[in-house]
C-alpha cells in the first residue's frame, strides 16, 4: 500500500525531531534547553491554526449536518445512539485500564524514589461536579465560545441553531447553504493548514527529546512499556466493537484515519488531528451529516485513551505508596471517573486535574503525580492517538447503524488519496 506524501512528511518529521534533539542534548547540553524553547514555536504556530479553524468548522459543519436531518425526532434518535456508545465505550475503557494495571503491578517494587507525601505536584486538584460540567456546558455566549474554543459549549449552540433552521424549513434555506458554503471553505483552509503538519511534528518531538532527553524512556521503560501495552489491548477491544457493525471495512477505516492517528500522536493532540479525522469519514463514506454531529460530541464525551490511563495511573500511584484499594472503592472510582472525565474537554492538562481530584477522594497523595510528570507527554502521545480512533469507530457505528455508511474506493485507492 502507497503511502501519501504528508503521511511520509510527519514520519520524516519524527525521526528528524528524534536526532536533532538527541543531537542537542549530547553535543550541546548547554543550549539543549534553549533550544527546546525555541523550536517549540513550530508546534504552537500549527496549534494555533488549528485552534483558529475549529470553532468555524464544528459550528458550520454541525448545523448543516443537523438542519438537512429535517426533524428533532432523527436528531434525538442518533444523539441517544451516540450517546450511547460513548457511556459503553467509556464504561469498558475505565474498566480495562483497572483490569490491566492490576495484571501487571507497574507500581509495585518500583526503583524510584518517591516523592515526599507534602510535595506540590503543581496540579490544582479541582474536583469537576455535575454541576458544574453542565453549568459549563451551556454558553453564556456563543462569541466567548468561539473564542475559547469551548468545543462542548459550541456544540450545545449548533444544537439549538440547527434545529431552529430545520423546523423553519424553507425559510432557512439561505442560512444552511451560506453555512455549507462555509464549511467547504473552511475545509479547504484545512488542507492548507495541514501541510504546515511535518514542521510542527519536528519542532514537538525535536523539543521533548531536547528537553527530556531518549534516558527518561530508559529509567521509565518498563511503565510506558505496560501503558502502551494497556492502549494496544484497548485498540484490539474498540476495534473489536467497531467490527461487529461495519464488518470488514474495518480495515479501510484504519487505513484511512492512520494519518490523523499520527498526527494526534506526533503532537501530542487529538484535537490536532480534527479536521482531518472528519474529512477521512466522509471518504469512508460516513454521511456527513452524522459525522459532524459525532465527532465534536466525541471530544467532549468519548476521550478512550485518557480515560484509561486516569484509572492506570491512580491504581499506578496507590500500588508505588503501597496503598490498598478494596473493590468496593474501585468501583466508586469507576463511576467517579465516568463523571469526572466528562469535563475534560477544555481544561488543561485535564487527564492530570482528573487523576489529582480523584487522589483527593481517596487519600492517596496527591504528590505521586509527580512521578508521571517526566513522562507525560510520552504518554499523552499514545492517549491522544486512542482518542482520535474511538471517536472515528463511533461515528462510523453511528453511520452505519442509521444506514448511512456508503460504500468507498478499494483499500489501495484510498491509500493514494491526497491529504
Amino acid at each position: 500500500m502507497k503511502m501519501n506524501k504528508l503521511t511520509a512528511a510527519i514520519l520524516i518529521a519524527m525521526l528528524v525531531g528524534i536526532l536533532t534533539g538527541q543531537g542537542y542534548r549530547m553535543f550541546a547540553p548547554d543550549q539543549a534547553a534553549g533550544f527546546a524553547d525555541d523550536i517549540t514555536l513550530l508546534t504552537d504556530i500549527f496549534l494555533r491554526l488549528i485552534k483558529m479553524i475549529i470553532a468555524p468548522l464544528v459550528f458550520t459543519t454541525l448545523v448543516v449536518g443537523i438542519a438537512k436531518m429535517g426533524d428533532t425526532r432523527t436528531v434525538g434518535r442518533i444523539g441517544v445512539k451516540t450517546l450511547g456508545w460513548f457511556m459503553l465505550a467509556s464504561l469498558l475503557s475505565l474498566t480495562l485500564g483497572l483490569v490491566m494495571v492490576h495484571l501487571m503491578q507497574p507500581g509495585v517494587g518500583l526503583s524510584l524514589s518517591l516523592p515526599d507525601d507534602t510535595a506540590s505536584s503543581g496540579v490544582v486538584a479541582t474536583a469537576i461536579s455535575l454541576k458544574d460540567f453542565v453549568t459549563h456546558a451551556i454558553p453564556k455566549s456563543v462569541v466567548e465560545a468561539m473564542a475559547t474554543n469551548e468545543i462542548l459549549q459550541i456544540v450545545v449552540f449548533s444544537l439549538f441553531f440547527g434545529l431552529a433552521a430545520a423546523a423553519l424549513g424553507d425559510a432557512a434555506k439561505p442560512v444552511v447553504m451560506l453555512m455549507a458554503s462555509g464549511a467547504e471553505i473552511m475545509l479547504k483552509v484545512t488542507g492548507y493548514v495541514m501541510n504546515f503538519a511535518p514542521f510542527a511534528v519536528f519542532g514537538a518531538i525535536a523539543a521533548m527529546v531536547a528537553k527530556e532527553g531518549l534516558g527518561i524512556l530508559a529509567t521509565y521503560g518498563t511503565f510506558m512499556a505496560q501503558f502502551y501495552l494497556a492502549l494496544g489491548c484497548l485498540w484490539l477491544l474498540l476495534i473489536a466493537m467497531g467490527s461487529l457493525f461495519i464488518r470488514r471495512r474495518m480495515l479501510t477505516l484504519l487505513a484511512l484515519i492512520r494519518e490523523p492517528i499520527l498526527l494526534a500522536f506526533s503532537t501530542a493532540s487529538s484535537e490536532a488531528a480534527y479536521p482531518k479525522t472528519l474529512d477521512r469519514l466522509e471518504k469512508f463514506g460516513c454521511d456527513k451529516r452524522i459525522a459532524s454531529f459525532v465527532l465534536p460530541m466525541g471530544y467532549s464525551f468519548n476521550l478512550d485513551g485518557s480515560m484509561m490511563y486516569c484509572t492506570f495511573a491512580v491504581m499506578f500511584i496507590a500500588q508505588a505508596y503501597g496503598i490498598e484499594l478494596s473493590m468496593a472503592q474501585q468501583v466508586t472510582m469507576l463511576l467517579l471517573l465516568m463523571v469526572t472525565s466528562k469535563g475534560m474537554a477544555g481544561v488543561p492538562r485535564a487527564s492530570l486535574v482528573v487523576i489529582a481530584a480523584t487522589l483527593n477522594q481517596f487519600q492517596i497523595p496527591e504528590a505521586g503525580i509527580l512521578l508521571l510528570l517526566g513522562i507525560d507527554h510520552f504518554l499523552d502521545m499514545g492517549r491522544s492517538a486512542t482518542n482520535v480512533l474511538g471517536n472515528a469507530i463511533a461515528a462510523s457505528v453511528v453511520a452505519k447503524s442509521e444506514d448511512s455508511l456508503a460504500e468507498t474506493a478499494p483499500l489501495g485507492e484510498v491509500d493514494t488519496a491526497k491529504a
